[in-house]
């Protein structure tokens, strides 16, 4: 029986953004860097320490795995990482997580309405 992605813990923000910057193509891990300050708008930054960590953690837990090196790369020097099944599957359920949270706070919000002080 396989896990239930739906059935996780949140995902930490560090990690959520390496699978984010993963989901599009393969990625070395300055690239992965790049990407995560391209989709935040620069509000989200990655330090290597913290990336290489996490990316450590995802590979054990097969989420990201080593892209095969292509004939055609420029720089043969440079691992690339490439997003699993098993990843983009926890990545959706991340993602349907956080829809739910965000329209459980606008139904509050707008049910809500300020005290008179």
């Amino acid at each position: 029986m396989k896990p239930d992605p739906s059935h996780n813990p949140p995902l930490a923000p560090a990690t959520l953004h390496i699978l984010l910057a993963l989901a599009a193509e393969d990625l070395h891990g300055y690239g992965i860097i790049q990407e995560i300050s391209r989709q935040s708008h620069g509000h989200y930054k990655l330090g290597p320490g913290t990336l290489y960590d996490n990316l450590k953690r995802l590979m054990d837990h097969r989420l990201v795995i080593d892209a095969p090196k292509s004939s055609l790369s420029e720089d043969e020097t440079r691992r690339l990482y490439r997003l699993t099944a098993q990843g983009r599957t926890v990545l959706s359920a991340e993602i349907d997580r956080l829809h739910n949270v965000v329209r459980e706070a606008r139904q509050t919000l707008n049910e809500k309405r300020p005290r008179r002080v």
